[in-house]
């Protein structure tokens, strides 16, 4: 293994959706391509207990989150892929860390109360500034530096990955993309629902031949995202010449449907073979596993658990 851990993972709540491929997806896939570090990519399905107790919904997100990742491109072979629920370590490290983390600490999470009521009163976007990501990984690192502390050196301090370019991915009414505003495009869609969500981007009320700003333009962020970079120039050019918002949109419709026409069959495929999914993950635990055991020993013998 490499000294250098890139670690991911996103809970099965809801539908993959095109925010979350462009945020935290694309570069998680951009980073797995790279041999210089050990890649570590989950499912964290027992984090979505918080949301889902419904027992089929559940396993079917999970799965879903699983076939996403393997659809769009992740080699089991070149990470970790693993499903959280099957490394036992994790639950018992966490519970060690638990009790060795101050009341302080949990405080700091109220920043991300204080944010939302400031975006309130503000009558901004709820979400506006807010990268609770970073929050938890600062917290984590000050777990850690607790740890160490105390204990003598044992944990390596993580440190978090933000592309600004891609924290906020506008939905279709304009606000950032989040189930929680249902206005989402969800990422597997059909060819024929996709184009009647993309249809329904917000836009302005621009005469279809005047010039348009593409840097301020929601379908040509997101078309950017998708698209070579000879077609962003073409539809720049055309922005800048005057489009009309239907002619955008399908422009749009086209380059994100055919990036997604063989990941689509593929996700397709492997919700119809769960079992092909469990045992690629069954096989990631055991890595995972790998990692996380000695670890956990080395942290029971700091803390007293053996002499």
């Amino acid at each position: 293994m490499n000294n250098e851990i890139v670690l991911t993972g996103i809970k099965p709540t809801g539908k993959v959706h095109v925010g979350n491929y462009i945020a935290a997806i694309k570069p998680a896939l951009q980073i797995a391509k790279n041999s210089n570090c050990t890649a570590l990519y989950f499912i964290a399905d027992y984090h979505g207990l918080t949301f889902i107790q419904n027992r089929d919904e559940f396993n079917d997100l999970s799965y879903g989150i699983a076939a996403t990742w393997l659809a769009l491109g992740l080699d089991p072979e070149r990470v970790v892929f693993y499903r959280q629920s099957d490394v036992p370590e994790i639950f018992e490290l966490s519970w060690i860390l638990s009790c060795l983390t101050s009341k302080g600490l949990m405080n700091r999470a109220h920043a991300y109360k204080a944010i939302l009521d400031k975006n309130e009163q503000l009558g901004v976007d709820m979400d506006t500034g807010v990268k609770d990501q970073i929050q938890h990984v600062e917290i984590a690192r000050d777990i850690a530096e607790g740890f160490n502390r105390n204990y003598g050196e044992t944990f390596k301090l993580p440190n978090y990955i933000v592309d600004d370019n891609t924290a906020v991915i506008p939905g279709l009414d304009g606000r950032k993309m989040s189930k929680s505003y249902s206005n989402t495009i969800p990422l597997f869609e059909t060819a024929d629902n996709l184009k009647k969500l993309i249809n329904k981007i917000k836009t302005d009320s621009t005469p279809p031949h005047e010039p348009k700003d593409p840097d301020t333009s929601n379908i040509f962020l997101l078309y950017k995202e998708f698209a070579t970079p000879g077609q962003v120039q073409n539809l720049r050019s055309k922005f800048l010449n005057g489009i009309s918002w239907g002619e955008a949109k399908q422009e749009l419709f086209q380059v994100i449907n055919a990036f997604l026409e063989e990941p689509r069959k593929k996700y397709n495929d492997l919700m119809s073979s769960p079992d092909k999914i469990d045992i690629i993950l069954y096989e990631g635990a055991k890595k995972a596993r790998a990692m996380a055991a000695p670890l956990l020993e080395k942290v029971k013998h700091k803390i007293g658990r053996y002499k």
